[in-house]
């Protein structure tokens, strides 16, 4: 009789300490998710950045050629000052209107607009720059012009289809935190949305500036 005593107090004991047991191990799987779905967050946040990164070396790359562009194409069309002017000005402004990677998570819509118009203007003059050398049949001869034109070229596709891998991870984080119930957490530490680079006329085939 003793034994049936201290076994039923042991089952009671069990019993009652059940219902905590169960909040113990739903506070635990609260924990875990949250873990697991802000190291999510952040390695797609870290991925957007880093595609950023790539997009901005392009753009850099083409802000590097421009000066020995301009260089050449005066040395045999100088009197072309004002289609030179409109591209060292154009490289000027692309070069001041940057944004940040390190405050990647403030960039808004009009921002990432500000930049891109910046860069599409400078893209519009060295269309302008390069379509001169259509009257000028020594400087289209000229090996150097000829380079930094294929560099050019190079660099504008580089360009497409780093903007292209950015709106694609952009949207894959963008998607991720506005998922239920991540879309919480996201909220709570400031998980924004990143806008996105916007199509262009004549976006949907890779740009050329092979005037050849």
């Amino acid at each position: 009789m003793g034994n049936n005593n201290d076994n039923s107090g042991g089952n009671n004991a069990g019993r009652s300490l059940l219902p905590y047991i169960i909040i113990l191990v739903a506070i635990l799987a609260v924990i875990f998710w949250a873990k697991s779905s802000y190291n999510g967050m952040v390695e797609q946040e870290e991925t957007v950045k880093t595609a950023w990164s790539q997009v901005e070396n392009q753009y850099q790359r083409r802000l590097d050629l421009i000066p020995n562009l301009v260089s050449t194409v005066k040395g045999y069309a100088a009197h072309e000052r004002e289609t030179l002017e409109a591209v060292i000005n154009a490289r000027a402004k692309a070069s001041a209107v940057s944004i940040d990677v390190s405050n990647l998570a403030n960039l808004d819509a009009a921002a990432l607009q500000r930049f891109q118009a910046s860069q599409g203007e400078l893209g519009s003059a060295l269309s302008r720059l390069l379509a001169v050398s259509e009257r000028y049949p020594e400087l289209k001869a000229n090996e150097a012009f000829t380079t930094l034109q294929v560099q050019l070229e190079g660099t504008e596709n580089r360009i497409a289809v780093e903007r292209r891998r950015f709106n694609q991870t952009a949207q894959q984080y963008n998607t991720g935190i506005r998922k239920f119930p991540a879309n919480i957490l996201a909220s709570l530490f400031g998980f924004g949305q990143r806008p996105y680079f916007t199509a262009e006329e004549g976006a949907d085939s890779a740009p050329t500036v092979d005037f050849q």
